[in-house]
């Protein structure tokens, strides 16, 4: 049985944190206020929302995704790394950027899928023929961002 070494990047998190600690017991400083001070003095280039919140303890790393599949004869459109409890929109829309079909639902946990989960049955006939007329994208409302595009084939009828 191997015992694999620890990063260093993890060894200098843990010592900072329980430096932090330690200075906050022997100083006598009450711990929101250095919380607020180690935060506001980040390295540069670290974003200032690096703070301890429950939205971002519950994203893994990366950004918001969607994925595709048919149930039940329909264009299913899933997703993660959502905020978990918050609406998300989530719109279905030809290249033209026509909507085709678009609702809100609320981000749920799911064991396999990072973060808050998101699916939406459309009323979109699938599986179509092979190419992609179109786009699935997502709006996360609590962090007000917009997932990448996620080519899909939407099912037109000629009559």
């Amino acid at each position: 049985m191997h015992t694999f070494p620890r990063s260093a990047s993890r060894w200098s998190r843990r010592f900072a944190v329980t430096a932090t600690a330690l200075a906050v017991v022997g100083l006598g400083v009450s711990p929101t206020a250095t919380a607020t001070a180690t935060a506001d003095a980040a390295p540069a280039g670290l974003p200032t929302q690096v703070r301890s919140t429950p939205a971002s303890l519950d994203k893994a790393p990366g950004g918001l995704y969607l994925f595709q599949y048919t149930y039940r004869n329909h264009l299913k459109i899933g997703g993660g790394n959502f905020t978990l409890g918050g609406k998300v929109y989530v719109a279905v829309k030809f290249n033209s950027g026509q909507i085709k079909y678009h609702g809100t639902v609320t981000a749920k946990t799911n064991s396999g899928i990072p973060g808050g989960a998101v699916y939406l049955e459309t009323n979109i006939s699938a599986p179509c023929a092979p190419g992609n007329n179109g786009y699935a994208v997502a709006y996360d409302h609590s962090t007000e961002t917009w997932s990448s595009r996620l080519p899909v084939a939407i099912c037109v009828r000629f009559d």
